[in-house]
């Protein structure tokens, strides 16, 4: 039962959003803390390289941030709206605004400082 409950709030860090989501989840929370939008797609080959260390940093900097994905086949007016060019990208969003945007993936030492940069 013990691994069933670490397991649950794993999944709880890192939060799906979409379209309808996307204002609370991102544009509203982001005022009380700093959230990592990761826009990914389930076809693409570094978003799968990526999502494994954005799930790391989920965890280790929990106390720090939130983190957030949003699948672009499935929400495409939100990376539209926030210029996402290409895939993986990931934006910093801090009192509603965007602070930073990475596009492509990049090693996780790299992931934190930049975040810690930002934040």
């Amino acid at each position: 039962m013990l691994e069933l409950n670490q397991s649950n709030s794993e999944e709880i860090l890192i939060k799906d959003v979409n379209e309808d989501t996307f204002m609370d989840d991102v544009i509203e929370a982001s005022k009380s803390s700093p959230i990592v939008v990761d826009f990914w797609a389930p076809w693409c080959g570094p978003c799968k390289q990526l999502g494994p260390i954005i799930d790391t940093i989920a965890e280790e900097m929990k106390d720090q941030l939130d983190v957030v994905k949003c699948n672009v086949d499935d929400s495409p007016e939100a990376p539209s709206k926030y210029m996402v060019r290409g895939i993986p990208a990931l934006i910093i969003f801090k009192d509603g605004e965007i602070v930073d945007t990475k596009v492509g993936s990049l090693p996780k030492p790299k992931l934190i400082e930049w975040i810690n940069e930002n934040i």
